[in-house]
C-alpha cells in the first residue's frame, strides 16, 4: 500500500477490472489493500466486506496502534490479482481477494485502545470491522487532530495550511480522474467536473484561482445548465461541497461545522469566496499538468458533450486540438468542418511561421511513409505526406519549430493526431485516446529523434495518462 505497484506489470491478472483501476490510478500506479474471505455471513468481517463502499475511510492498525488512514477508491473481488499481488496463504490456500482501491493515504501513530475502547470494542482488533459514520464523528477528537474529516479541512486563508502541501502531478490526476467514483450512477450530474474546468480557464486567463459568488452566479451557472446531464437542476452547492470534500477545492470565509457542514450554498450567498486549493492551482500552472488534467476532463467526463464548444465556453478553446488555436498546423487544419460550426466566437491571430526546410526534412527521412501506418501516399508525379508538430507552436501549447517536435503522417492519421484522437505511449505505441487499444507501432528512423517530452505533452491533451504511467 505504501509504494503501490505498476498496473502494467500485472495486466495478465487485472482481467475485467482493468478499465476501472486505469481510471482510478490515472498515473497507472495502484495503492491497494485486500482481505481474505470468511465462511461466515453475520461476523464483523462479513458485514463489513458486504457494507462497505466507496468513499468510505479506511484505518489500519498494526500492534495496538492506528498506523494509517486512506480513502476507497473503488471495490473489487479478483483471486487472480489477489495471488500476482500478495500469493496465497500455504496453510488455508486463500488470499487476499476482497481488494480495496486506496487513495488520501496518510501514515501516522495513535495508541488505538481509547478509540476501540470509546467504540465498545475490545483490543486487540482482530478482523476487519465498519464502523457508522455517526461513530466515527463522535470519536474523531481521539485522533488528536491527525485525521481531520474531510468536511473539517481548515481553508488556504486566514487559518491553517490546506493539507495538499506535497500534491504533485499524480495526486492532482488521481484526484481528477475520481471525481465521481463515491456518486451513483443515476446522480452524477457533470457539475463537478464542469466546475473545474471552467476554473482551470480561469488560471489560463490570469485570473485568480479564488473567486465570489456572483461570479459562480453570472459565470459558472450559464455552463451547466448548457453542459450539465440533462434534466438535473442546477445548484453551486453541490459542486462546493463535492469537491471540497475531494481536496482539489476550498470555500474561504466561512466557518465550517460539524459532520457534513452547513450548506455550503448560504456560505456562498453571504459574500464568501471559492476556488481550487493554492497546491492544485499551482500545479494547473505548469503547462504538462494542466495539458494532463484538461485532457483527462474531457476524455473521463465529457464524452456526450461537444468538447470543442465546452473548451471554448471556458477559455480554452486551444486545447481542443494538438496544433493549438493559431496554428492549424500548417499543411492542413487537421479539424474538419465543425471547427468553425455556425455560432463559434470568431477569433483574428497570426500563425508562427514554420521552417520549410524541416517539413521537406522530416518527409524526406521517412521517404514520405506516415510513421503511424506506413502509407505512402502516391500522387502522379510523386508521393504526399504531411509534417504535423507534436506539441503545437500555436497557443496555448507553444512548441518550437525543430525536428525533433515533428512526425511524416498520412492525411488521416494526421487529423487524428491533432484532434487528439489517438497519442504515442511511453513505449512508442500509437494508441486511440477513447480506448487506449493499440493501433501499432510508431516508425522510427534513426536519424530523425523525437523529443519525448513533447509526446508525452500531447498524450496528456488526449488524457493518454489514464493508460500510461506519470513521471514524477
Amino acid at each position: 500500500m505504501r509504494k503501490g505497484i505498476r498496473l502494467s506489470d500485472y495486466e495478465h491478472a487485472i482481467g475485467e477490472h482493468a478499465v476501472e483501476l486505469k481510471r482510478i490510478f490515472p498515473d497507472g500506479v495502484a495503492r491497494l489493500w485486500g482481505s481474505t474471505p470468511t465462511q461466515q455471513t453475520g461476523n464483523a468481517k462479513a458485514v463489513a466486506l458486504r457494507d462497505r463502499k466507496v468513499g468510505d475511510e479506511v484505518l489500519f492498525y498494526a500492534q495496538n496502534m492506528f498506523i494509517a488512514r486512506a480513502r476507497i477508491l473503488g471495490l473489487l473481488h479478483n483471486r487472480d490479482l489477489a495471488e500476482a499481488v500478495w500469493g496465497v496463504d500455504e496453510e488455508t490456500q486463500s488470499t487476499w481477494e476482497y481488494i480495496m482501491a486506496l487513495g488520501d493515504v496518510v501514515e501516522f501513530e495513535v495508541p488505538a485502545e481509547p478509540i476501540l475502547t470509546a467504540l465498545a470494542m475490545t483490543p486487540p482488533l482482530r478482523s476487519l470491522t465498519l464502523v457508522r459514520a455517526a461513530e466515527r464523528r463522535r470519536h474523531l477528537s481521539l485522533l488528536d487532530g491527525r485525521i481531520p474529516a474531510a468536511g473539517e479541512r481548515p481553508s488556504g486563508e486566514g487559518g491553517a495550511a490546506a493539507p495538499t502541501d506535497s500534491m504533485g502531478r499524480g495526486d492532482l490526476l488521481r484526484a481528477l480522474g475520481t471525481l465521481d467514483a463515491d456518486v451513483p450512477d443515476e446522480r452524477r450530474t457533470r457539475h463537478g467536473s464542469l466546475t473545474l474546468i471552467w476554473a482551470i480557464g480561469r488560471l489560463v486567463s490570469g485570473q485568480d484561482r479564488l473567486a465570489p459568488s456572483d461570479v459562480y452566479q453570472s459565470q459558472l451557472e450559464p455552463i451547466l445548465q448548457e453542459f450539465g446531464s440533462p434534466d438535473v437542476s442546477v445548484s453551486l452547492e453541490y459542486p462546493f461541497r463535492h469537491l471540497s470534500d475531494g481536496g482539489l477545492w476550498e470555500v474561504v470565509g466561512t466557518e465550517r461545522s460539524d459532520s457534513d457542514l452547513l450548506s455550503l450554498a448560504a456560505s456562498v450567498e453571504s459574500g464568501t469566496q471559492a476556488g481550487l486549493r493554492r497546491e492544485a492551482a499551482r500545479l494547473l500552472r505548469q503547462p504538462l499538468a494542466r495539458a494532463e488534467a484538461i485532457g483527462l476532463l474531457c476524455t473521463t467526463y465529457f464524452g456526450d458533450v461537444d468538447q470543442e464548444e465546452l473548451l471554448e465556453r471556458v477559455g480554452l478553446g486551444g486545447y481542443a486540438h494538438a496544433s493549438g488555436a493559431d496554428e492549424g498546423d500548417g499543411e492542413r487544419d487537421g479539424r474538419g468542418g465543425s471547427a468553425r460550426a455556425k455560432g463559434r466566437r470568431q477569433v483574428t491571430a497570426s500563425r508562427p511561421d514554420r521552417d520549410q526546410r524541416l517539413v521537406n526534412r522530416v518527409k524526406l527521412l521517412h521517404q514520405h511513409q506516415c510513421q503511424v501506418c506506413g502509407l505512402r501516399l502516391e500522387t502522379r508525379f510523386s508521393n504526399y505526406s504531411e509534417a504535423a508538430h507534436i506539441r503545437g507552436l500555436g497557443s496555448p501549447h507553444d512548441g518550437p519549430d525543430e525536428l525533433t517536435n515533428l512526425l511524416c503522417l498520412c492525411p488521416n492519421h494526421h487529423v487524428q493526431f491533432d484532434t487528439l484522437a489517438i497519442f504515442i505511449d511511453e513505449h512508442w505505441n500509437v494508441r486511440r485516446s477513447k480506448d487506449g487499444a493499440s493501433i501499432g507501432t510508431l516508425r522510427r528512423h534513426p536519424e530523425h529523434d523525437i523529443d519525448e517530452q513533447h509526446v508525452e505533452y500531447h498524450r496528456g491533451l488526449c488524457g493518454g495518462n489514464r493508460f500510461s504511467a506519470v513521471r514524477s
